[in-house]
């Protein structure tokens, strides 16, 4: 189901766009696509807020050094909670890189903004 609305070439182009935007040129990630029962259940496990949500990023590494590629962490979507399916996996994957919505003057959001008039 996934496959036939947003191709792996796409996934992969999105993921090294976001990275290479936040300054990130080797790495490794992962991008998953859930339901909403598995969605929620991540969200208040690790937010502790309730119910689904579309996108969740669970960083490993951050900014410290590695001996070898970064290990960046995994990005869970959840189609069914998500408009846009390419722009989440940007928003999760600057997640990945330490940026924050939540925390910052709208860089973020900015950032992500350019990369999908890039993808489109």
């Amino acid at each position: 189901m996934i496959g036939d609305a947003l191709p792996r070439a796409r996934i992969v182009e999105a993921c090294a766009l976001a990275a290479a935007s936040a300054g990130i040129d080797d790495g490794h990630m992962a991008v998953e696509f859930v339901d909403a029962e598995r969605i929620a259940e991540l969200n208040r496990d690790h937010r502790g807020r309730s119910g689904p949500t579309d996108v969740l990023s669970f960083p490993v590494d951050e900014a410290g050094m590695t001996a070898g590629p970064r290990e960046l962490g995994d990005v869970v979507i959840c189609p069914e909670h998500t408009e846009d399916l390419l722009e989440a996996v940007v928003h999760g994957v600057l997640h990945l890189t330490g940026m924050d919505h939540e925390q910052d003057d709208g860089e973020m959001l900015a950032l992500q903004a350019e990369i999908m008039g890039w993808l489109r």
